[in-house]
């Protein structure tokens, strides 16, 4: 697939049709089928749709970084398919999480219930150095060198040590017509990484329906200063804090989330 032909967001369905249907938005550098393994905890029970978001996976790329087109985009694409009969639970991770957010924001009749995974409606700047360098040692590779995904591996392991992180990572690296080549809109990611960091200021009411908040207890991406912010915009916040957990709630505590999100869902 050529960045020509590359829809405005691509999906793809989990499980048969069923009284529920729920629509994963993951985080930076993601693609929907990292969710998988929640998406699959949540059967028979669910339906769930895995998003890859604008400039990640399989979707195209845009012109400039905006929660606001993002979380649009999102909208049109449910619009036309699997949230044409009706509301949507939405589950968003950090970048997912914004756009969730966003989308529930300003498109309320598409969403039932929202979940936010450690993110919160403010700019996150504290993380800002981390990603701008993950961002530069992606960029940097000279994929011209790469022949196979061990030599990227090799060659990231330096600027990037943890193997989980550049395991992550490297998923994004997919083999083209003309070799190896990064998914992600890496360029745009880099150049307005504040506004990825950022949420954008919106007009409007609140958004009314129940919203299940959660942490890990060992990331700072949700903290007590965050609360007001996020009660002005989601009145029906309930807040969770997974115990153990990092940034990466939902890979490092799947059976924890699967809980939670069959109990809030399941309501």
């Amino acid at each position: 697939m050529t960045e020509q032909t590359r829809p405005p967001v691509h999906s793809v369905v989990v499980g048969e049709a069923a009284p529920r249907r729920v629509v994963f938005l993951h985080g930076l550098f993601g693609r929907g089928k990292n969710l998988m393994r929640i998406a699959t905890g949540l059967e028979p029970e669910a339906q769930s749709l895995l998003v890859d978001l604008p400039n990640h996976g399989r979707s195209a790329w845009t012109e400039a970084f905006d929660y606001v087109e993002i979380a649009d985009l999102v909208a049109e694409h449910l619009r036309a398919g699997f949230a044409a009969e009706g509301q949507v639970d939405v589950v968003g991770h950090s970048m997912g999480g914004k756009v969730a957010m966003v989308l529930a924001l300003r498109h309320p009749d598409l969403v039932r219930r929202l979940v936010v995974i450690d993110i919160s409606p403010v700019a996150s700047g504290s993380s800002r150095g981390e990603f701008h360098h993950l961002l530069d040692a992606l960029a940097g590779l000279d994929l011209a060198s790469v022949t196979r995904r061990s030599d990227a591996d090799a060659a990231l392991k330096a600027a990037i040590p943890q193997d989980g992180v550049r395991g992550f990572l490297l998923q994004n690296l997919r083999r083209g017509d003309h070799g190896f080549e990064w998914e992600p809109n890496l360029r745009l990611l880099r150049e307005q990484l504040p506004a990825v960091m950022g949420f954008p200021d919106l007009p409007g009411p609140s958004f009314s329906g129940p919203v299940l908040w959660i942490g890990g207890e060992r990331s700072d991406y949700v903290s007590d200063e965050d609360a007001p912010a996020m009660r002005a915009l989601f009145p029906r916040t309930v807040r969770m804090t997974v115990r153990g957990a990092g940034h990466w709630v939902h890979s490092e505590k799947p059976d924890e989330v699967v809980t939670a999100l069959r109990t809030f869902l399941g309501d």
